[in-house]
């Protein structure tokens, strides 16, 4: 009887907690609708037209205006198989845009003293030698800085094919560094734009050592809290993840499947985080109110960086960048197994949109000129 009882009460406090995240994601999403219907429905014209072309089961997007979230909505699936809806709050893997972000803690490690930029990332990460060898001229050996490897100028390797999809486990940014700490390098540092993952990891460490902290609590304390990003997460695959989507790929003939697995424990600070198209519109307007870095910093972060000869590129720290008709656009993407994102900032005005899908190489970038169009944003 006693069993019978504590079986009831334990089924009424799941119910109740149920109804109460229902409730609150409830209010979040109404809270966030604040587009007039007619280009509500444009857009979702738009992305039920993309849907259907590129076959991705779920969409998540997340609209600012005048640096306030006024449009959020989840379409489609999030789990097929079990016909789970998606929301405006369902959780992606959030891929390379964590890059962004991390170039973000870094900087506001630079704007306390914490971090040299032209220091060499050694310094602040005993795991990665003090030199590294060249590829193709061993007897060559450099020292990489904290700035080249925010724009992928170290010419630290990108990830190997069997590292794209591995299953290993890594129980630290430490460990995972291990896995190249031995590789020497692809360029010769400040001579050609190379972009690398596992450079990411490095600045990771370097959060870790000059803070004191694990990346993660860094991240929580300093720019998740501070902003109400409270569904961004490690991506650990053996966690429990509220709403967490799952992920799909195409086959060559088109039919829809289940991404292959993959552990991103190798590169949590560059492609190992998950979060929601909600969470990265919170992130996007603490960006361009100063709510993360100063302006001045942010200025730095967003400059077009030069290779030693002078050549222009437009991988800045941790944000492509774009001055199309003399307006800033700062965006970066994200594909990885079973997920493709995309966030797009357009300073000046105000206005970002972040877009999320469970689908591998389904270009949600796509979607940015018709809801720039829908809403009559230039």
């Amino acid at each position: 009887m006693k069993k019978k009882f504590i079986s009831v009460l334990l089924c009424l406090v799941i119910t109740n907690l149920c109804l109460a995240q229902s409730k609150e994601q409830k209010q979040t999403v109404e809270s966030a609708q604040k587009l007039p219907a007619a280009k509500v429905e444009r857009i979702e014209t738009a992305i039920t037209a993309w849907m259907a072309q590129h076959k991705a089961p779920a969409l998540s997007i997340a609209i600012v205006a005048d640096n306030k979230m006024n449009f959020s909505k989840g379409y489609g699936l999030a789990d097929v198989e079990n016909g789970v809806p998606a929301r405006a709050d369902t959780a992606y893997r959030l891929a390379s845009i964590a890059k962004s972000i991390t170039a973000i803690a870094v900087m506001q490690l630079v704007e306390r003293g914490k971090i040299d930029l032209s220091a060499p990332i050694n310094k602040y990460c005993a795991a990665y030698p003090e030199k590294q060898a060249l590829k193709d001229a061993p007897d060559k050996q450099f020292s990489i800085t904290v700035r080249q490897l925010l724009v992928h100028q170290s010419g630290v390797r990108h990830n190997k094919p069997d590292e794209v999809l591995s299953t290993k486990h890594y129980n630290s940014i430490n460990e995972a560094i291990s896995s190249f700490a031995g590789d020497p390098l692809v360029v010769e540092p400040e001579t050609k734009y190379s972009y690398s993952t596992p450079g990411y990891t490095l600045l990771g460490c370097a959060i870790e050592s000059v803070s004191g902290m694990s990346y993660i609590e860094y991240l929580r304390e300093n720019v998740f809290k501070p902003v109400g990003m409270t569904r961004t997460f490690v991506d650990d695959v053996y966690a429990i993840i509220p709403n967490r989507a799952h992920g799909y790929r195409k086959t060559q003939n088109g039919e829809i499947q289940n991404a292959p697995l993959h552990d991103t424990s190798i590169k949590i600070p560059g492609g190992g985080l998950v979060t929601t198209a909600e969470d990265l519109a919170k992130f996007a307007v603490a960006i361009n109110t100063n709510q993360l870095v100063k302006a001045d910093t942010l200025a730095q972060m967003w400059t077009k960086p030069k290779t030693r000869d002078g050549k222009e590129q437009g991988y800045a720290m941790g944000f492509l960048i774009n001055d199309q008709n003399n307006s800033l656009r700062v965006f970066n993407d994200g594909s990885q197994a079973g997920t493709r994102t995309y966030l797009f900032l357009m300073p000046k005005q105000k206005f970002a949109v972040a877009l999320m899908t469970n689908m591998e190489r389904a270009w949600c970038e796509e979607l940015v000129p018709k809801i720039i169009e829908a809403l009559g944003e230039k």
